[in-house]
């Protein structure tokens, strides 16, 4: 009787196959995370103290406590007032209340200069974030175009696959050029104005028609 032979198997390998995309996701994914964390940090430190003690001022603005402290305040400040004067002592701020209104305003232009500042830091990161977003697009478009290309490609190589000729296909081939968008976008706004202008013109012109 022969005996049976058992070759060992290495489960090693065999496991480590079907991991290895997993693997190489996880990689990818965690380069992508670490790269946006770089950029936020990178931004993070760009910040001044100056501009970070504007920033904390903000936060604080932005909640429901700070206006409960600015109608608080100014009810303290008006009854105050009203209740000096009617025990016949000199009330510091009398009706209609100039120095009230004098702070008021004062707090309102510091309010908005920190609220600016902010936004104006914002606003330069999220342009960053449109540049980035944008070439992100035109180069899958450009990937998107190779591929069509690869696949026609194939599909004129394949013995088993009709050739017939697909415009769109065709089209789709070519990667779009940015200049060419963009002037496209200049020529529709250009255009949108001038039928605009175009529009007003005619009505000035019916409505100097109409009157006598």
């Amino acid at each position: 009787m022969v005996g049976l032979r058992y070759l060992p198997v290495d489960k090693t390998s065999k496991d480590s196959l079907p991991d290895m995309p997993v693997e190489s996701e996880r990689d990818q994914i965690s380069q992508n995370i670490e790269a946006i964390l770089k950029f936020y940090t990178r931004e993070d430190q760009k910040i001044s103290h100056s501009q970070r003690v504007l920033e904390r001022i903000s936060l604080f603005i932005g909640q429901p406590v700070f206006v409960g402290a600015i109608l608080l305040f100014v009810a303290l400040w008006t009854i105050s007032n009203i209740v000096l004067h009617q025990l016949g002592l000199t009330a510091f701020d009398p009706p209609p209340f100039f120095w009230l209104q004098g702070i008021v305003g004062l707090g309102a232009l510091l309010i908005m200069t920190v609220v600016l500042t902010k936004q104006n830091r914002l606003a330069k990161l999220e342009e960053q974030r449109a540049h980035l977003d944008l070439k992100v697009t035109l180069l899958t478009e450009q990937k998107a175009a190779k591929l069509i290309d690869l696949l026609e490609e194939l599909r004129r190589d394949l013995p088993n696959v009709k050739n017939r000729h697909d415009p769109e296909a065709v089209a789709l081939q070519q990667s779009m050029s940015p200049d060419l968008v963009l002037a496209a976008l200049d020529e529709g706004g250009n255009s949108e104005e001038r039928l605009k202008q175009s529009t007003e013109t005619q009505e000035d012109m019916s409505s100097s028609q109409q009157t006598p």
